[in-house]
């Protein structure tokens, strides 16, 4: 298992990665997106200092090697509810952010494993050896992976053949004898800008007239032909006293552009099989949106904590409509913690892994979206203005300027101007920033959006069941 030093080394290969119009040479070191790369090596520095701890580590009993606890293939709940708590403790370190350089890259292996062993046994195709030879180099090898599975899309009425440009989504140009040249672009690709492999799934389902676009593979961040295009949104905050997120930590999403890109065919998980892309599509969600719910929680808590601080500093935490805000935001968080857990509890096995729950895992992640705009409103409502109306950084570090405003600053009793306005800051910097307003779009769209969980529910829960339930229950059947 690598360290963080050597993980961080790892990504000074040459990558082509572009920040505001300029060249990136060194994503560890740049002002704004070492603040993300830190995130990520904290993942490897928490799994050398808990290495006995088995929510971290894993050991395999007949090998005695050591790997990471993302790479272990879930066999039944109780791997589930320990990735679970793995994702929750390394987001809480991260003061709510997460690494997502191995969750994520973990939930496609698992998905390509379960799919890719269905479609060789029903095609006799060979594709799931070089899933699992690969899944071995990603696990001995200790390595980051990002997932880039949202197309472009360009006109979203029509299916990927249709569009009026060849490659709003990531399609196959050719075949080799010794690969495949792929095309295209993928959008809001997490962290991919530090990882060491990209590994690229269809983003729905396909018909025959799209099977160009019926494609998964996987390959190193720096491949020639490979570039990513890092946004700056959300993060641009420097000040750790106004913003003491947001100037720390940091996520960065990306569009990543394949230009006449080989992969090998030892790297080539699906190609050309286009019945089995919204199968694969579908069933990375099942694990994905099971990691997004595993990490709302340090959010969501962050929410709790500071609103009832607030409240006690206030002096209005006895407020019949203030204990009712509480209770909503404490119910809003354990409902969905609580539904992840279900979902854990109750999953099923498929192909020999066991796979999430899926209604209840897409009812949490919905729950979790449809309730974030509400539980900010809340927050805003018990900290009050002072959120967007108080004093900079530059107030607190002058002396005349803080003396003469501290005193106003005060809560109740034993509550100082100083630690007032640290709170105010870090819930300005949750709810009404830069980070607050990107916190916000990625709670409805980040996952899969809201009429995606709906879909997901509508296509997986037994409707007929409770029909006929139903039925009996009005006498309409015997």
């Amino acid at each position: 298992m690598r360290s963080s030093e050597e993980y961080l080394a790892s990504l000074r290969d040459g990558r082509r990665v572009y920040y505001r119009g300029r060249r990136v040479e060194d994503v560890t070191t740049h002002p704004h997106l070492r603040k993300g790369a830190g995130v990520c090596a904290l993942d490897f520095q928490l799994a050398h200092e808990r290495a006995d701890d088995p929510t971290f580590v894993v050991q395999d009993p007949q090998t005695g090697r050591r790997y990471s606890r993302y790479f272990h293939v879930p066999r039944g709940p109780d791997d589930l509810l320990r990735r679970r708590d793995l994702i929750e403790t390394v987001t809480r370190e991260a003061r709510s952010f997460v690494p997502l350089i191995k969750e994520i890259g973990t939930d496609a292996l698992f998905a390509l494993q379960i799919v890719c062993a269905r479609m060789d046994r029903e095609l006799g195709t060979s594709f799931l050896p070089r899933v699992r030879a690969f899944y071995e180099r990603c696990r001995d090898g200790d390595l980051a992976m990002a997932v880039a599975q949202t197309d472009v899309k360009g006109d979203r009425g029509r299916r990927p053949s249709e569009q009026p440009h060849p490659d709003l989504y990531v399609r196959c140009v050719r075949e080799t004898s010794d690969g495949i040249v792929v095309r295209g672009a993928k959008a809001h690709t997490t962290n991919a800008v530090y990882s060491n492999e990209i590994l690229v799934l269809p983003t729905r389902a396909m018909t025959e007239r799209d099977a160009a676009y019926a494609v998964a593979f996987a390959v190193p961040a720096d491949t020639p032909g490979l570039s990513f295009v890092a946004s700056p949104r959300g993060f641009g905050a420097t000040s750790p006293f106004d913003n003491p997120l947001s100037s720390r930590y940091g996520i960065t999403e990306s569009l990543t552009v394949f230009d006449d890109v080989f992969v090998p065919w030892e790297r080539v998980f699906l190609c050309g099989q286009w019945a089995y892309a919204g199968p694969l599509a579908k069933t990375f969600v099942e694990f994905h949106r099971f990691t997004a719910i595993s990490y709302k929680t340090p959010l969501l808590e962050l929410l709790v904590g500071s609103a009832a601080w607030m409240a006690e500093a206030q002096g209005i935490a006895a407020a019949g409509h203030v204990r009712d805000k509480l209770a909503r935001l404490v119910m809003y968080a354990e409902t969905v913690r609580g539904l992840t857990t279900a979902a854990a509890v109750e999953g099923r096995t498929v192909e020999g892994i066991f796979v999430p729950h899926v209604v209840l895992t897409n009812a949490a992640k919905y729950y979790f979206a449809r309730g974030y705009h509400d539980a900010v409103r809340d927050v805003q409502d018990i900290a009050g203005g002072l959120v967007v109306t108080g004093p900079a950084e530059e107030d607190r570090n002058n002396p005349e300027v803080w003396g003469l405003i501290e005193p106003y600053l005060q809560g109740r009793a034993g509550t100082s101007g100083e630690a007032r306005l640290r709170m105010m800051n870090l819930i300005r910097d949750l709810a009404a920033s830069d980070l607050g307003g990107y916190l916000e779009v990625l709670a409805i769209h980040a996952e899969g959006s809201l009429e995606a969980q709906k879909l997901t529910v509508l296509m997986d829960y037994d409707l007929e069941r409770v029909q006929r339930l139903a039925a009996r229950a009005g006498g309409l059947e015997a």
